[in-house]
């Protein structure tokens, strides 16, 4: 099936940043008395978006309000963390002037609130790489419910089939295979082994555009 739409994943995938991400919320949970460990987390939570991540944690259904309260104080940690090793996943770039310049179109599709799409989009300054952008923020459904990738697909014009999907996560992964496009699995967060269940298995975007041309 001929590929004419990448859409990306941003933590983990864009940038290599989920240990950063994981350290804000060991902290955030430790400073709430809640249990989280660094397995549960990757097995359970990575690629959830945040109210999806505090109900579960919390174990209950929380208001609007409620989640941005919590998630800024998380995500306030995370930036803090991270903001000093922010930098593009290697040959992120390269790939991503490589798609501009075979007009095959990009979009972003994060369960990543506003302000971290913000954060990683224009801190490595590649806004204008997306023709569009969806966030967590933006679907009733976050991953590994197929929405999410629906609408990026759909902004974009492209039939669900015709979609490469690139994604780090469990659930984000899930999330590209409802959805009936094909998965590429960067192996930032669980072994190739883990990610089997993908068309195909990466480290980063060095070398993908080739992988991308030869479909």
């Amino acid at each position: 099936m001929p590929i004419t739409a990448v859409l990306l994943d941003m933590d983990g995938v864009v940038v290599d940043n989920l240990p950063y991400h994981v350290d804000a919320w060991l902290l955030f949970c430790e400073q709430h008395g809640i249990p989280l460990t660094r397995e549960v987390f990757y097995q359970e939570l990575n690629g959830m978006n945040s109210k999806d991540t505090f109900e579960w944690l919390y174990g209950r259904s929380m208001s609007r309000e409620e989640i941005e309260h919590f998630e800024e104080k998380k995500e306030t940690i995370y930036r803090e963390f991270y903001g000093a090793h922010r930098v593009a996943a290697p040959g992120l770039i390269t790939f991503l002037e490589g798609l501009q310049e075979q007009g095959i179109p990009c979009a972003l599709a994060t369960s990543a609130g506003q302000g971290n799409i913000d954060f990683i989009v224009d801190g490595l300054d590649i806004r204008h790489f997306f023709q569009a952008i969806v966030g967590g923020a933006e679907v009733t459904k976050g991953k590994p419910d197929p929405e999410i990738y629906l609408k990026a697909a759909d902004l974009l014009g492209v039939p669900y089939a015709h979609c490469w999907v690139v994604e780090d996560s469990l659930q984000g992964i899930q999330a590209g295979l409802s959805a009936g496009m094909q998965v590429v699995g960067m192996t930032t967060s669980h072994t190739a082994a883990e990610l089997s269940h993908t068309q195909i298995q990466v480290p980063n975007f060095e070398g993908l555009l080739s992988l991308l041309q030869a479909k």
